[in-house]
C-alpha cells in the first residue's frame, strides 16, 4: 500500500455526496488501518475566538473560522507549522494536533498559520483506496500554500494543479 498521508484529495467533479462535493481533504493519515483527513475549503461562520471559552480559560491570541472538517464526530484538531507542539507529522512543516494542551499552546501565541477543525473525514481499511479506483477522487502532494487557503477558489485550483502533475507525469487522469 502507497500511503497518502500528507497529500491533498480532491473531490472530483462527479462526486455529489454532500459530504464531500467539491471538496479538498488534507490526508493526516493513511495506512492499513484506514485514513484519516480534513476538509480544508469548508469554513464555518463560527471563529475559533467564539468557541474558545468553552474549550478553555487561557488567552485567545489566534483568528480565524473553524472548519468543517468532515462528518465524523471529533475533537477540535489543528493543522500548523509548530513542530514543538505537534502530535503527527502530516507531511514536510506541517503538522497535527488534538491535545488540549498543544492547542492551548497554540491559541496562545501569534506565531505561524494555523487552521482549526471540528469533526473529520474517515475511512475504514481498503475504503479510500476503492473510492479512489472508482474515480471518486485525485490525489496530489500538499504545500503549506494549498494547506492554508480555504476560499471558493481552493478546489478548482487544485483540481488543475492535480491534472497539470498527472499530465507531467505522463499518466491519463
Amino acid at each position: 500500500m502507497n500511503s497518502l498521508q500528507g497529500h491533498l484529495l480532491i473531490a472530483a467533479p462527479h462526486l455529489n455526496d454532500p459530504n464531500f462535493f467539491k471538496s479538498v481533504v488534507l490526508l493526516v493519515q493513511h495506512n492499513e488501518q484506514g485514513a484519516l483527513g480534513v476538509i480544508l475549503n469548508r469554513p464555518t461562520e463560527t471563529t475559533i475566538e467564539d468557541v474558545w471559552p468553552q474549550v478553555s480559560q487561557s488567552a485567545c491570541n489566534a483568528e480565524g473560522h473553524l472548519y468543517q472538517g468532515g462528518p465524523c464526530p471529533g475533537p477540535l484538531m489543528v493543522v500548523h507549522t509548530d513542530p514543538t507542539i505537534s502530535q503527527l507529522e502530516v507531511c514536510r512543516g506541517i503538522y497535527f494536533s488534538t491535545d488540549k494542551a498543544s492547542i492551548e499552546q497554540l491559541v496562545g501565541q501569534t506565531s505561524g498559520p494555523l487552521k482549526f477543525f471540528v469533526n473529520y473525514a474517515g475511512w475504514a481499511a481498503g475504503q479510500l483506496e476503492e473510492e479512489i479506483a472508482r474515480g471518486g477522487w485525485l490525489s496530489t502532494p500538499a504545500d503549506s500554500s494549498e494547506i492554508f487557503r480555504g476560499d471558493d477558489e481552493l478546489w478548482p485550483s487544485v483540481l488543475r494543479l492535480a491534472g497539470r502533475r498527472t499530465r507531467l507525469a505522463g499518466v491519463d487522469p
